[in-house]
């Protein structure tokens, strides 16, 4: 950052040095946090010995968890192994079939990542929203902003089982609803993604439904089809067209990158020999509130049984066996 001319030349770079810099100094004010700790729990230790007062004891004990926490945070960071762990995410959930039901279990999740988000000091964009027709939502897509967004949240990628008692039921039946959540890495304006603009179709439309609180309502929703894969993104954040189409294009870029590095992974697995099935998009959690309370990762065994922390954001301990069950060998052909 002291190079002549640095914050005079690419704006991207500038952008990336100074994200660089802020992870830096947060570890390091971690790092000091914990030796700051250990050493206070040493002084407390010591004067417990003397005077062997209970409260020393409690206090060193509350200083020990609050030291765990951070060493794990740190641990954790030491298995972010992509090149895009780093960095933003943008997160797209869906319905399954099931109408009602079904969105209504998405919007569930959206506003479970969301409480998550904050928890974290991450910041969350609502770049699409499209409403369901009684409740719930049809599709939503948001960027989500900070320090190892990606890297954290990678492994939520996959359909979500819920199970309760329908509360559009009138008879008070058990359903069972899926919601698929989708999660890409903001590739941004760094990586280069050859596209042709003759292979686009781009639509202009209103934005549709009363987005609320989530999305401005505008007349410049901007839906853009790559043709050629099928892929298609959308955007209604802004009242701007330009500015929907822009990040609608950050959005396709992001999605077409993925496509590309995972036709590498399957040729990869082809030249290895390796014949498992690539379970992009297969259920990997089960949500279950009737007739007991209980969430379980299918991949990595992990199980909670307070729904309802859950359900307001405590995705930490799914996060953490993901990344641990990921970093021994497991689930590499996702």
């Amino acid at each position: 950052m002291t190079e002549e001319g640095f914050w005079d030349k690419d704006q991207n770079r500038v952008q990336r040095v100074n994200q660089e810099l802020t992870r830096v100094k947060e570890k390091l004010a971690r790092i000091r946090e914990i030796e700051e700790n250990l050493e206070e729990q040493e002084l407390i230790w010591e004067l417990y010995e003397e005077e062997g007062d209970e409260g020393f004891l409690r206090q060193a004990e509350k200083l020990q968890k609050k030291a765990d926490r951070l060493i794990n945070k740190l641990r954790l960071e030491t298995l972010f192994a992509s090149e895009h762990d780093t960095g933003n995410a943008i997160l797209t959930l869906h319905p399954g079939a099931g109408g009602t039901e079904s969105q209504d279990w998405a919007e569930m999740l959206m506003r479970m990542y969301v409480r998550f988000c904050e928890q974290q000091e991450w910041e969350v964009e609502v770049l699409d929203l499209n409403p369901g027709d009684e409740a719930g939502l049809k599709s939503a897509t948001m960027l989500v902003k900070g320090n190892y967004v990606y890297g954290n949240l990678k492994g939520e990628q996959g359909v979500h089982r819920l199970v309760r008692i329908s509360p559009f039921d009138s008879s008070g039946r058990r359903h069972t609803s899926f919601a698929s959540v989708e999660v890409l890495p903001d590739v941004g304006e760094d990586v280069e993604v050859e596209i042709d603009t003759n292979d686009l179709k781009i639509e202009t439309y209103r934005a549709s439904g009363a987005g609320g609180q989530h999305v401005n309502k505008t007349d410049s929703a901007v839906r853009i089809t790559h043709q050629p894969t099928g892929t298609a993104v959308q955007c209604q954040s802004e009242r701007s067209q330009h500015k929907n189409k822009a990040t609608a294009m950050r959005i396709l870029k992001s999605r077409l990158k993925e496509l590309e590095e995972r036709e590498q992974q399957k040729k990869m697995d082809e030249l290895r020999g390796d014949q498992k099935e690539i379970a992009w998009g297969s259920q990997i959690r089960s949500y279950v509130f009737h007739p007991y309370s209980l969430v379980k990762d299918l991949r990595t065994g992990k199980q909670v049984g307070n729904i309802q922390g859950v359900m307001d954001g405590d995705l930490e301990p799914f996060i953490q066996a993901y990344l641990q069950w990921h970093a021994e060998g497991n689930g590499n052909n996702e």
